[in-house]
Formats: C-alpha cells, sequence, structure tokens
C-alpha cells in the first residue's frame, strides 16, 4: 500500500471533467482531499491525499499527466526559510497534524514536511513569516 500527498494542478479545460472520480473507478484509489480551488473557466488546484496499491497509483498518476495535470510532491510547495526562522514555537501550537516539534534540548524548531497538510495555518502564526507557501 503507498500513502502519497500531491498537488495537482488542472489546466482550465479540464476543470468540468471527472478527472479525480476516474482515480476511484478505474483504479481502485481512496482520495481525501486536503485542499482544493477549481473555479469553471479557470486553473484548477487540488492537494490530495492518495492511497492504493502501488501498481495502480501508478496507473493513476500515470492518467493523469496523459490527461494535462501537472503533479507536484506536496513538500515542494511548503518551505521553512531558515534564515528568517526565530524558532518561537508559534507553528507547533496551531499545527493540526503534528508537522512542527520543539526540541527540547536544542530549543529549535523542527518542520517535518512529510506531515503537512498545507493548510496555512502556520504561515499566518509565525512572526517573523518564516514559512511560505508556494502553489
Amino acid at each position: 500500500m503507498v500513502s502519497k500527498k500531491i498537488v495537482l494542478h488542472f489546466p482550465k479545460r479540464l476543470v468540468d471533467r471527472p478527472i479525480v472520480y476516474h482515480l476511484i473507478k478505474d483504479f481502485s484509489l481512496e482520495f481525501n482531499i486536503l485542499k482544493a480551488s477549481v473555479t469553471p473557466e479557470q486553473e484548477g488546484l487540488m492537494v490530495l491525499e492518495l492511497k492504493g496499491k502501488q501498481e495502480d497509483y501508478d496507473k493513476g498518476i500515470h492518467y493523469l499527466t496523459g490527461n494535462g495535470v501537472i503533479i507536484e510532491s506536496l513538500s515542494q510547495n511548503v518551505i521553512r526559510n531558515e534564515g528568517r526562522c526565530t524558532h518561537c514555537g508559534a507553528c507547533v501550537t496551531v499545527c493540526p497534524v503534528g508537522a512542527f516539534e520543539l526540541d527540547t534540548v536544542s530549543r529549535q524548531t523542527k518542520f517535518h514536511n512529510s506531515k503537512c497538510i498545507a493548510c496555512g495555518l502556520c504561515i499566518k502564526a509565525c512572526p517573523p513569516r518564516a514559512m511560505e507557501l508556494h502553489f
């Protein structure tokens, strides 16, 4: 079983097509929509967690790319600017999935982007604006 968080960019010609539906029907994949912005006649953006057998996942990804959907790993889009981070811990208290932890020995805040769901709460909470979201 594989489970990955990905970002899908839909060209405006695909926004009104049931692309994600086919991931379930044709490839037996489970998905959880973490974030979406889909507007008619404009490019769509969707952050998904996709789960399924590796073979089905690979076929589903091939289907998406073959239809013109641009796919990125979610971890490529959430970035911490280390030069700005003051390790204040504000992000630790607001993150709903525990993507941040405070190292009690070094007093440094660690960011685990593999846990991140790109909700944006840390961006709003960060006093020095060290967290950035790039879609």
